[in-house]
């Protein structure tokens, strides 16, 4: 498990690459947008491929790859443009610009911008999917189902981590097993494709 808490010769880095302003400036705003209002962003490089339970308590953007899972329950989630994500991630807000494979859980929204490419099942309060997007799966904008999935989430972690064990059921599969009900796309508002056309 990554603790994203901890800063590293990365975040020195950083900081005195922004202390020179100017361009930086500009990418420090756009940054700020995409994340935290505070500008206090993790970043997972190009390079970074991780495996595994991802957790953390500042917000995060992926620009590598990521395989597993991810939980920041009270902080945002970017996938970049080159950012690569297997895993089922859990957040307050979550923006799309890269290549999700898994489930997406917002508390707030979630985000999928045009140059995306999603194949997954997404569950938050708000959803926009930008023109020229490429999105597979499903959407459910139920607030009291993305609070129920969270928590069942949470809920389910503890007690396998308790256990030693992994957790018997999760939202994705609850999600998949709703879905597989008579009549499920109706409720939840399903979309399959695999471009969005804008509403005239």
């Amino acid at each position: 498990m990554f603790d994203l808490n901890k800063k590293g010769p990365a975040a020195a880095t950083q900081q005195r690459t922004n202390a020179g302003g100017g361009q930086d400036s500009q990418a420090d705003s756009q940054r700020a947008r995409s994340g935290s209002q505070t500008g206090d962003m993790a970043v997972i490089g190009q390079s970074i491929k991780i495996e595994g339970d991802l957790r953390g308590d500042e917000d995060l953007r992926i620009e590598g790859s990521v395989t597993g899972s991810i939980h920041l329950p009270n902080h945002s989630l970017t996938i970049g443009k080159s950012g690569c994500i297997k895993a089922d991630a859990y957040a307050k807000s979550v923006v799309v610009d890269g290549e999700v494979t898994g489930d997406l859980y917002g508390s707030e929204c979630v985000s999928i911008r045009a140059d995306a490419q999603v194949e997954c099942n997404v569950v938050a309060a708000r959803v926009s999917l930008e023109e020229g997007a490429r999105f597979k799966g499903s959407i459910d904008m139920d607030p009291e189902r993305v609070k129920d999935s969270l928590s069942k989430k949470l809920g389910s972690r503890e007690r396998a981590s308790d256990s030693g064990g992994k957790p018997r059921s999760t939202p994705a599969a609850a999600l998949n097993s709703r879905a597989a009900e008579p009549g499920a796309a109706q409720r939840t508002g399903s979309a399959k494709s695999s471009k969005v056309e804008p509403a005239h």
